[in-house]
Formats: structure tokens, sequence, C-alpha cells
């Protein structure tokens, strides 16, 4: 009966640890601010946070004191509050060399289809940074954005990193035909792919800044984007 019970107690703890574990992949590396709730922060001024484009904590510790001050109904004090709860959960001090090559082993080099491209980025496109593609009309950017869009999509040992895409098109380029054409040669379900990337059209600079907006927040949602 003993042996029993422990084995249950057991079989607990692992599908907690395990749902714990989901967790954290699903919600990907950052703290969303809805903890800020434990902190004595108000619903109504997270939401506040929220439509301001922060997100997560790292958003807040990052960010310059007078930008949480200048969002209406954030007071100077309730902005120092919130600040001093996101610095608790944000490491943002010194580190050792070691700590930060271990971070870096975490980065993810996404092929691009073009082997002499991969050469030249020094493997591919790296996640957790920016990188710029310009040049002349009909040289090739969008066509590459379209490959990365599913590329993207792909396991890691076959390039990719099993993510998804977030499109922001301020041109009117996205064609998801040529998305399918990319899935094609890689085997891939048109259909899947098509799921996995989501799209806005953007008009203006105004229109541009609040699907930003609306991209972080769900980008602190998932870890796939």
């Amino acid at each position: 009966m003993a042996q029993k019970q422990k084995q249950k107690t057991a079989t607990s703890t692992s599908a907690l640890e395990t749902a714990i574990t989901n967790e954290e992949e699903e919600m990907g590396p950052y703290t969303v601010i809805d903890k800020l709730e434990q902190s004595g922060i108000s619903a109504a001024d997270i939401r506040k946070l929220k439509e301001a484009g922060f997100n997560t904590f790292e958003a807040i510790a990052y960010a310059p004191r007078k930008e949480l001050i200048a969002i209406k109904g954030i007071s100077e004090q309730k902005a120092e509050k919130i600040y001093l709860e996101a610095a608790k959960l944000v490491p943002m001090g010194f580190t050792t060399a070691s700590e930060v090559h271990l971070k870096r082993a975490e980065i993810i080099q996404i092929e691009t289809g073009s082997r002499e491209l991969n050469r030249l980025l020094g493997g591919g496109i790296e996640t957790g940074s920016i990188t710029e593609v310009f040049g002349e009309f009909r040289t090739g950017k969008s066509q590459l954005c379209h490959t990365l869009a599913v590329m993207c999509q792909l396991p890691i040992d076959m390039g990719g990193a099993e993510g998804k895409c977030l499109w922001i098109d301020t041109e009117g380029t996205f064609r998801p035909e040529r998305l399918l054409a990319v899935a094609e040669r890689y085997k891939l379900s048109g259909q899947d792919v098509l799921d996995n990337v989501v799209y806005a059209r953007c008009y203006n600079t105004d229109h541009q800044m609040q699907l930003l907006v609306q991209a972080s927040a769900m980008m602190a949602e998932s870890r796939f984007f």
C-alpha cells in the first residue's frame, strides 16, 4: 500500500514538473507583465502598459523611466514601483564570459536556402538579432523573405528553427503562393506552412507602430515567433 502511494506521489510530481516545463516552453524566455498583479499593480494599470507596448518585464526593465511616466494614468511613484519589480527578475548587471558563451550557444542560425548567402552571413540568419536586407528594386529581397518564412518552420537539423513567421507588409508584396512553392521544395504541408505565418498589411507609419505593439504582445506570449 505504501509502495503504491509512493509511486502515485512520484507520478504526480513528474506530471507537475512536465506541466511546468511545457508552460515555460510555451511562454518563451520572457516574463509577461500579467504577473505584476502579484506585486499589487492593478489590472487596469497593466492594461495601460500593454497598450503602450510594454508586454514583458524585460521591456519595462530596458526602457528609460521617463517612458513609463509618459504613459497616461501611470504616476511617477507607480512607475518607480513597476520598474523596481521588473528589475528583480531581469538581470542587468555584470556576468561572466562563460555565462555569455552559454547564452550564445542558444542562438539558432536559420538557413536562407542559398549556400553562398549562408556563408556570407556566417551560417544564416541569427535568432535574437536584427538582420537588415536592402538593395535595388527586383534584386530578390521579397523572395528571400518568402523563403525565410518557410525555412524558420523547418526542424533545427534541417536548418530551421521549428518556429513561426510574423510578417508586416509595407509594400503589398506578400504572396502566399510563393510560400507554397518553397514548402513543396522542402516537402512540407502547404496548409501547415500557411497556418504558421501571421500576416498584416501596413498602410502608414502610425499603423506600422500599432502593428509592432501587437506583434510584441504576440511574441511575448509564445516562444515560436
